[in-house]
This record gives C-alpha cells, structure tokens and sequence, in this order.
C-alpha cells in the first residue's frame, strides 16, 4: 500500500507566501506526505512546518547533478528525514549525444553511490525532450537508464514522460523496481503542447510561453493521459501529486488528484 503525496512546487506561490500555512492547508486535505523542492534553502522552515502539521517527506527535490558540494544536500535531506533526492531536471541541450548522456549517467552514478554514505537513494526526474531527444533511434531516455548502476533510483514524470511520446505504461514496467516514485499528472496530450515546449526550461519557473500550455494539466483521470495503466504498471511506485500549472485553485486540483487516487488506485 502507498500513501499519496504531493510535489510542493506545485503550490510554490503559497509557499513562498507563507510555507506553514500553505502546509497547514495541504495536511487539512489529507495529505499525509509531501515532496519539497530547493529544500537546502529552507531546511529549518521545512523542519518546523512538518513539527506543526505531522507532515512527512519521503523524497525530495534538488538540484544536484551540478553542484559543488553535494554533502549540503543529503545534509539537508538527512536532517528532515527524506529518503530519496531527485534531481529534477537537466534541460535538453545536454541531452543531444551519446558522450552527453554518459557524462549525465557517470555523474548520477557517482553521485548514488556518496548518496549511500547518508543513509539516502539518488536519482533523477524527467521532462518529455529524454524521450524526444535520440540516438541511433533509441531514446537518450532509454540509452541513460542502460548506464545506471544498481544504485540509482528514478522518478516518471508521467505527463511529460506521455507528451514526449513513451508508452508510459511500458517503461515503467521496464524500470521495474528502479521507477520509486511517478509524477501523478493529468492533462491534455496534443501537438500544440509539444509545439510550445521550449529546447530548455527552468527548473523552477515556468516561461511565460508554456503556462497555457500548463494550465491545460487537470486532476487525476481528468484528461488523456492514462493514468489507470500508468498506476496499475506501477504498483510499488510513490504517488505523487503535481501540476505544472493550473488554471484554477490549485489546492482544489490537488484535493480532486487525491480523492481520485483513492477511488481507483489499488495501491492506495
């Protein structure tokens, strides 16, 4: 059985407005976990949010493959009891070669391996261009994964994994016990999303460009993305939670993410 959980980027307006309360509110729904994004920076405001409301987070994103000084991070991970950090994103420039994505998959390897001495799992999150984006006629999506060690873990976004082409279903039955975790995302799949996706994208602001094609995400089953098949080929999976962008009450979408997560997921 796993616990839904929810992508707090997903309410990064009310949390840079007031985290404690937007995390109140998110507990009030019925969430019982969340995953943070940036949480290095916010550590004691994390810590004391989840003292508050009961809240707990079993992974985490933040950048990492780039950094200096990892050890900051899994410090902080460590220190609010995540279990899994995810690098969220390295934009489609950098993933163009077969070079490109070995220098990626050493990186990720390394960087799973210094996870371990923290007692955490390292792995990675993608957006639609590694299933876009490849190589002699395989994905780089597909050529990273063939490179990783038994260490690394992944998080399927499954909406940008769905705009990018993949049978989801499919690849998470391949991943097989790597995929811990899935980005829980309905929407509407079509060529003019795909057409407004820019070659590269902010890992934490969305482009002025993309936020109609955003707002056309939708609660869980709400669009064509299938969402049953993604979660029944992934039963060991973390449940999480996330929009992009959301043309209403965000807090409204993710309740409606979570009550349909409970009527029709058997893992729940």
């Amino acid at each position: 059985m796993t616990t839904p959980s929810v992508q707090l980027y997903t309410l990064r307006d009310a949390v840079a407005a007031d985290l404690d309360s937007a995390l109140a509110r998110v507990r009030e729904i019925g969430f019982e976990l969340v995953e943070p994004y940036s949480f290095p920076e916010r550590v004691a405001d994390y810590e004391r949010a989840f003292a508050a409301t009961g809240l707990a987070a079993p992974s985490g994103h933040a950048p990492v493959i780039d950094v200096d000084d990892p050890s900051v991070v899994f410090d902080a991970a460590a220190r609010l009891g995540i279990e899994t950090v995810i690098d969220p994103f390295i934009p489609t420039d950098r993933w163009q070669t077969a070079d490109d994505v070995a220098r990626l998959s050493a990186r990720v390897n390394e960087l799973a391996e210094a996870a371990k001495s923290f007692g955490l799992r390292f792995g990675y999150h993608n957006h639609q261009w590694e299933f876009t984006n490849k190589v002699d006629g395989q994905t780089v999506y597909e050529l990273f994964v063939s490179q990783l060690s038994d260490a690394v873990v992944l998080e399927l976004d499954t909406f940008w994994a769905t705009v990018g082409g993949a049978d989801t279903p499919a690849v998470l039955k391949a991943l097989g016990d790597r995929a811990v975790a899935i980005h829980v995302k309905d929407g509407k799949i079509s060529g003019d999303i795909r057409d407004a996706l820019p070659s590269s994208e902010s890992a934490l602001v969305v482009p002025e460009a993309l936020k109609a094609a955003f707002e056309n995400q939708t609660p869980a089953g709400q669009g064509d993305v299938d969402v049953a098949g993604i979660l029944a080929a992934a039963p060991q999976a973390l449940r999480v939670v996330e929009f992009d962008g959301y043309s209403g009450d965000v807090f409204e979408g993710i309740a409606s993410s979570l009550a349909w997560l409970k009527q029709n997921d058997s893992a729940v």
